[in-house]
């Protein structure tokens, strides 16, 4: 793995030359940590790259619980901080996860002076809930279930109506443009014409990445379709070490409906005492965990897993804790529910694992620097360590944020009058590769299919091997398609990882090594150097493997 990690972080970060060159700061992504990390850059001049319309193609939009913060009477920043790294499973970094919870009621104010309309009681304090691992009730949250569209809704008109900011919607960033090691501008390809052979520069002083997660890389997720994990990939072929990629998330509770993506049905609602049960009316989660339905999302996850398995089904049960509140509680959720034919207050709402949220990605420091230079990441692309290999419930929102505005902070420290110039306009560039759009669908769905066979709740080392003989050739027969080559080599990341991590820790579970290791318990620091190792001791189709691959 990586050559610069000591102690189990990782040490080589780039140091950005002062000032930056001339060039747009460029913010790809419009969830909540590129619109947050845009807004604190003001009155800077940044341009955010958009795949889809602002408020739409973005997970933060469809985050339903809320923001951890310990603003509550009794709460503290070190409860929190402890509770994070109890969930993330021996391998987060402390001082991330502290500085991360000291920061957190900050933030929380911030968003309000931007308009977040919180849930408050009569005396104006929050209205506080409990999710699973949480020691307190610390989740800030709207409207029940509506946190994060509510915040996004905020934070976009504050976005429209600061000046500095430019939108471009309906491009997506296919690759960085590098030159002399460092990161200077951003391959586009605009939504109706990508793959016909065109493709769009912008050059950058600086790039931040907030392109969110990788759950479009699996058959079942609740993430946008628009969350493959192309930016892992084409920060990695730029040199960019990649953090932890073995460490998915699986929520336990996606309803389940046949709906892709997934609908969630909220942690919220486990909170308030709704119970997992299966067709037999069996309270299944009792097995597993002393905390039930509350045990870290991961144990949750393979207890309605193994329950699906087995053919006995599982179902969220929240007849006696929500019942006829239901509907104003958690308006999201009953919608969902009511357009799939089921009433949440009187029947049982199926559920099932979906890919959630990605643990991995971009290493990063705590400014948000990579290891590239001019490239910094934010949200959910990033990692930070401050996730470990579980995230603790409502901490992604929080951790946006927080990253978003120290990124800012970093970046415009670097910025001087003569590299603060007017936006670049696009260039368009024509010979790219014209793409039969048929043959990417089918390579895309070959590649959710393999995720979620092998890569998915339980792995082990035989469907690993298989998978990144598979996904090898899927990205060797992409033939210029960037979609299927970036999706392909995000996946590679994180079978590869997987593979080479031979114990279960957290979001990663094997079912031939189900223990976890003390010698193991550290963070994955990986490049695509160390991707070329693990795959040249496979064989196609073979069921050994000539190198032993260990941490």
């Amino acid at each position: 793995m990586a050559k610069t990690v000591r102690n189990g972080k990782f040490k080589g970060f780039a140091k950005p030359k002062t000032p930056l060159g001339p060039g747009d700061i460029v913010i790809v992504g419009a969830g909540l940590a590129g619109l947050y990390t845009a807004l604190k850059l003001a009155p800077l001049p940044v341009t955010i790259v958009a795949a889809a319309p602002l408020g739409e193609g973005a997970s933060s939009v469809w985050a339903q619980g809320g923001i951890a913060a310990a603003v509550g009477e009794g709460d503290t920043a070190e409860a929190h901080a402890h509770d994070t790294k109890v969930a993330g499973a021996g391998t987060v970094d402390e001082d991330v996860a502290q500085t991360v919870a000291e920061e957190a009621g900050d933030r929380v104010r911030d968003l309000l002076r931007y308009g977040v309309p919180f849930d408050r009681d009569l005396e104006g304090h929050f209205v506080l809930s409990r999710e699973a691992a949480h020691s307190a009730k610390r989740i800030v949250r709207v409207s029940g279930d509506r946190a994060g569209a509510a915040i996004m809704q905020a934070l976009i008109a504050a976005a429209r109506a600061t000046p500095s900011i430019r939108v471009i919607t309906g491009h997506e960033a296919e690759d960085l443009v590098i030159e002399n090691g460092r990161v200077v501008g951003v391959r586009l390809a605009r939504g109706d014409t990508r793959g016909q052979g065109t493709y769009e520069l912008i050059p950058a002083s600086a790039v931040v990445l907030a392109t969110g997660g990788v759950g479009g890389l699996y058959a079942v997720t609740t993430n946008p379709a628009y969350a493959r994990g192309e930016a892992i990939a084409f920060a990695a072929r730029a040199g960019a070490v990649i953090a932890d990629p073995e460490f998915v998330q699986f929520h336990p509770t996606a309803i389940d409906i046949g709906a892709d993506p997934a609908p969630l049905a909220t942690e919220a609602l486990r909170g308030e005492g709704a119970l997992l049960v299966n067709k037999a009316g069996e309270r299944f989660m009792l097995r597993h965990h002393p905390d039930a339905e509350l045990a870290p999302r991961d144990i949750v996850a393979r207890g309605v897993f193994e329950e699906i398995v087995a053919g006995r089904g599982a179902f969220l049960d929240c007849r006696a804790a929500v019942g006829a509140r239901f509907e104003t509680a958690y308006p999201t959720v009953y919608a969902h529910c009511k357009a799939a034919g089921i009433d949440p207050a009187a029947d049982l709402i199926p559920v099932a694992p979906a890919a959630h949220y990605h643990m991995g990605g971009i290493a990063t420091d705590m400014r948000g620097r990579s290891s590239v230079e001019g490239l910094w990441a934010a949200g959910e692309v990033a990692s930070t360590g401050l996730h470990g290999a579980n995230r603790l419930a409502s901490n992604s929102l929080l951790e946006a944020i927080v990253l978003g505005g120290r990124v800012a902070e970093d970046i415009g420290s670097l910025v001087t009058a003569s590299s603060a110039l007017p936006v670049a306009e696009l260039r368009l560039v024509k010979g790219g590769k014209v793409v039969d759009m048929r043959l990417r669908a089918e390579a895309m769905r070959r590649i959710r299919r393999i995720m979620s066979e092998d890569v998915g709740v339980v792995r082990e080392a035989k469907g690993l091997r298989h998978a990144l003989v598979d996904l090898r050739e899927i990205a060797a027969e992409a033939a210029g398609d960037a979609v299927v080559a970036n999706m392909a080599l995000t996946a590679r990341l994180i079978a590869a990882a997987a593979l080479a991590r031979k114990e279960s820790r957290g979001g990663h579970f094997r079912s031939d090594f189900p223990q976890s290791e003390t010698r193991l318990q550290k963070r994955t620091f990986v490049t695509l150097d160390d991707l070329k190792l693990i795959e040249a001791s496979l064989k196609p189709r073979t069921k050994r493997v000539a190198l032993e691959l260990s941490l």
